[in-house]
């Protein structure tokens, strides 16, 4: 049965989190990389391995599921409703659906073992897979397997802006430090097409690629880098007309949202969860009608699909620490 999603305090979890650190650092692991000093990574897949000591799994009788921050999480509470009721049937758990106020909070509460199974957003994916020991094992995409979504630099429909140069001087929205398409690929993308944030035009952070959206066609920003899976659902819904904005510049496709589990579930756990992913069918479900252009999840790797990810965040100078994340 789906439950009232509860809002996570991104302050209190931090605490939690702290204090998991302290009880659970991994002094004797051989290899971690990027990982927190919580994980190991003894095979080199770059995600957390497994506790090698079977007394620290973890096989809850209700798993934790949330979804990437939304504008209004009322909705997203409802379009998720017959995946969770899927996730129930196949995993033979109770599942909590608990809606999240910020990337930093989702990220917290799978660092302090309160969240099982999350969407995380591409640019947060590193954060979750770093510092809360998330494991991506699944993405939305079609039946031929094609998944992502691009980059889309936005203004208004009768302004001057005809290029990414042409961004000199004005006011420009960015989503959230952390944000893939929201920020950290257009400062890694944008030099080489003649434009540089923060040097050439003044960079605003809205909040949210809703919030970017709005504010351009409302006039309060002259253009906003934002993700085209967002803005397609908000044309769908009706939170904007397509008619007064016009797409200046677009990229080739990232990765969407990652779904992944916790590090340190019971293995027979993460089995039945794939499963319950993999064989859900979203045709004729509110999902199915949410997520336009896809029909299914599909396998992925952290190490393969967020390449280009970790690319764009190494050029910015990312490091997946606390402070990175408390920035966003």
């Amino acid at each position: 049965m789906l439950k009232k999603p509860t809002f996570l305090g991104a302050t209190a979890l931090a605490a939690l989190a702290l204090s998991a650190h302290a009880a659970s650092a991994q002094d004797d692991c051989p290899e971690r990389g990027a990982l927190d000093a919580m994980y190991c990574d003894a095979d080199g897949d770059l995600v957390a391995d497994a506790p090698t000591d079977e007394s620290l799994l973890k096989d809850p009788d209700t798993l934790v599921f949330a979804y990437t921050p939304v504008e209004d999480p009322a909705i997203y509470e409802d379009i998720w409703e017959p995946f969770i009721a899927h996730l129930e049937e196949v995993t033979g758990k109770d599942v909590q659906f608990f809606a999240v106020q910020s990337n930093s909070a989702e990220v917290e509460a799978m660092r302090s073992g309160r969240l099982h199974i999350a969407g995380f957003s591409t640019g947060p994916t590193p954060y979750a897979v770093n510092l809360a020991g998330a494991v991506p094992f699944a993405i939305m995409g079609s039946d031929d397997g094609q998944f992502g979504y691009k980059l889309q630099l936005y203004t208004q429909a009768d302004s001057d802006i005809q290029e990414p140069a042409d961004l000199a001087g004005k006011r420009v929205a960015h989503t959230s430090p952390t944000s893939n398409s929201g920020n950290l690929a257009p400062r890694a993308l944008f030099p080489d097409l003649g434009v540089v944030p923060d040097e050439d035009y003044e960079v605003t952070y809205s909040g949210s690629h809703d919030q970017s959206m709005l504010g351009v066609v409302a006039g309060d920003y002259d253009a906003a880098p934002v993700a085209s899976e967002v803005v397609d659902r908000m044309a769908e819904r009706g939170l904007y007309d397509p008619e007064e904005v016009r797409i200046v510049w677009e990229s080739d496709p990232f990765p969407t949202t990652s779904y992944t589990y916790a590090h340190d579930l019971a293995p027979d756990l993460k089995e039945k969860i794939e499963e319950a992913f993999f064989s859900f069918d979203f045709e004729g479900t509110a999902l199915g009608e949410e997520f336009t252009g896809v029909s299914k999840f599909i396998p992925i790797t952290y190490e393969d699909q967020w390449a280009v990810i970790r690319q764009i965040q190494k050029a910015n100078g990312v490091e997946y620490t606390p402070e990175g994340l408390a920035a966003e």
